[in-house]
C-alpha cells in the first residue's frame, strides 16, 4: 500500500470508529469512490487493533475498576461495577450472533454504495431526533448509574444494526441511549466502553481468518495501527469534551451531505 492510503484510512478509522459517523462506510468508500486497492483484511484488523487501544488506554480506569468488581462479585455481593461488567456482556451478545450468522451476507451484499448512501441518512435523521429529545430532557435525563437491564437489552439489539455499512455502531448505541432517556455524555461514555468487547470480538474473528495467509505487510500494518490509534484517543478525548455543547447535529448534518453525495455519484454513474 501507498503511504498516503495508509495515512487517509488509518486516520478515517481512528475517526470514524467512534464518531456517529460509520467507520465501515468511511472504510469502504475509497475504494468504491477512488478506485484504490481494496486494503485487505489484515490492514483492517491492524487498525481495529489501534483503535482497540486506544479505548482501552483512555477508560483503563473505569475498566480496571469494573473487571475488580465483576470478579469479586462471583464471591461477594453485586456492585456497580460488576454490573457494569454483565451489561457490556450482556449487550454485546445479539451483534455477535448475528454477525456469525449473517457474515456472508454483510460482506457479499451490503457493502455496496446504495446500501451505505440510504442507511447514512436514514441512521442521520434518527439520530437527529434523539437529539433533540435530548435537548427537551435537559437536565432531567439519566447518568450512567440509572442503567437498567431493559436499557441494555435495547441498547444491545439497537447494536445489531451497525452490522449494515452507514449505520455507525457508536451512532446507533448512542441514538438508542439518548431515546430511553440518557444524557449526551452518559449515551457516549456507554457506547464507548460498549466498543471494547465489539471491536475485540470482531478483530480476532478477522485475525483467525487472517491466520492462513503466507505474507503479512508489518510495516504497513504497524503504522496503520499507530496512525488509527493515535487518531481514536484524540477523537475519544475531544468527542467527550465537547458533546454537551455541540450535541449530536454536527454529525447529523454530515452525514445528511455524505448520503447526498453518495445518492449524486450513483445518479451521475448510472
Amino acid at each position: 500500500m501507498e503511504f498516503l492510503h495508509i495515512l487517509v484510512l488509518a486516520i478515517l478509522q481512528g475517526l470514524t470508529e467512534f464518531l456517529p459517523i460509520s467507520s465501515s462506510a468511511h472504510l469502504i468508500l475509497p475504494a468504491k469512490l477512488l478506485a484504490w486497492e481494496d486494503q485487505g483484511l489484515a490492514f483492517d484488523v491492524a487498525v481495529h487493533v489501534g483503535t482497540l487501544s486506544a479505548v482501552l488506554i483512555y477508560f483503563r480506569h473505569d475498566l480496571i475498576s469494573i473487571i475488580n468488581g465483576w470478579l469479586r462479585a462471583w464471591f461477594g455481593p453485586a456492585t456497580p461495577e460488576s454490573r457494569m461488567g454483565w451489561y457490556l456482556i450482556v449487550a454485546t451478545i445479539p451483534v455477535g450472533v448475528c454477525g456469525l450468522l449473517f457474515n456472508d451476507l454483510i460482506e457479499g451484499q451490503l457493502r455496496s454504495v446504495t446500501v451505505i448512501a440510504s442507511t447514512t441518512i436514514w441512521f442521520a435523521l434518527l439520530l437527529a431526533a434523539a437529539d433533540k429529545m435530548a435537548v427537551r430532557r435537559g437536565n432531567d435525563a439519566l447518568s450512567m448509574e440509572q442503567l437498567s437491564w431493559r436499557t441494555i437489552i435495547i441498547v444491545g439489539l439497537a447494536q445489531v444494526l451497525a452490522l449494515i455499512p452507514g449505520t455507525s455502531r457508536s451512532g446507533i448505541t448512542m441514538t438508542a441511549a439518548l431515546m430511553l432517556g440518557f444524557s449526551r455524555q452518559a449515551a457516549a461514555r456507554f457506547s464507548f466502553l460498549l466498543s471494547i468487547p465489539v471491536i475485540l470480538s470482531s478483530g480476532a474473528y478477522k485475525a483467525i481468518e487472517l491466520s492462513g495467509v503466507a505474507q503479512v505487510p508489518w510495516y504497513e500494518l504497524f503504522l496503520g495501527a499507530v496512525i488509527s490509534g493515535v487518531t481514536a484517543f484524540l477523537t475519544i478525548h475531544f468527542f467527550l469534551q465537547f458533546i454537551n455543547r455541540m450535541g449530536m447535529m454536527p454529525f447529523v448534518w454530515y452525514r445528511l451531505i455524505l448520503g447526498a453525495g453518495l445518492l449524486m455519484f450513483l445518479a451521475n454513474g448510472a
